[in-house]
């Protein structure tokens, strides 16, 4: 019997949840329509396909990424600043896997200009960054040095890839301190770079 009340933000919910238990690769209009107890057809009067689903659930776990950070990050500057940043960047991480996968996925750039959790994301990140005094294009490379570097080392910790015997929180710690010695001494653009810019 189908469940009352389906509406696109109580199904991209359930697809967050279902991400987080089986996996965001795992989600599917089908399995949506099991846990509804509905036929697939019912979904498609609220969401238009499994890539339409998909973009909604990276588009609520953005918005509850950037959130924590925001809250993390208040009244925060310089290395104290990154490391709350980073910190809660990982627990969302660790917490909700499914969703944060979804994060990791390539959005429509229209649907992301019209994104307050899209363009909440880049006031805080380049917020935080600008208190190192970095300008473009230098802000968009260390973007892409954070998001790089803590995404690879949680994609290795999600698959009990550190197997010394040295603490991975403390690990996280080092590597955190050595991205903010690298923001306080950015480079400066090569003869070739400045050039070209």
């Amino acid at each position: 019997m189908a469940r009352a009340g389906l509406t696109a933000d109580r199904i991209t919910a359930a697809a967050a949840d279902l991400a987080d238990e089986t996996g965001f690769d795992n989600v599917t209009l089908s399995a949506l329509a099991r846990h509804f107890g509905v036929k697939d057809a019912s979904l498609y009067s609220h969401v238009k396909n499994v890539r339409d689903l998909r973009t909604r659930v990276a588009l609520l776990a953005g918005g509850e990424l950037i959130d924590g950070i925001a809250v993390a990050v208040a009244g925060r500057s310089g290395r104290d600043a990154l490391m709350a940043f980073a910190d809660a960047y990982r627990a969302y991480a660790i917490a909700h896997p499914g969703r944060y996968a979804a994060t990791q996925i390539r959005i429509d750039p229209a649907l992301a200009a019209d994104s307050p959790a899209m363009r909440r994301t880049g006031e805080i990140t380049y917020g935080m960054l600008r208190g190192y005094g970095l300008a473009e294009p230098d802000l968009t490379d260390a973007v892409r040095l954070l998001r790089s570097t803590f995404h690879g080392f949680l994609g290795i910790e999600a698959q009990g890839g550190f197997h010394h015997v040295r603490d991975v929180d403390a690990s996280w710690r080092q590597v955190v301190a050595a991205l903010h010695v690298a923001l306080e001494h950015w480079p400066a653009p090569s003869a070739e770079e400045a050039n070209h810019a």
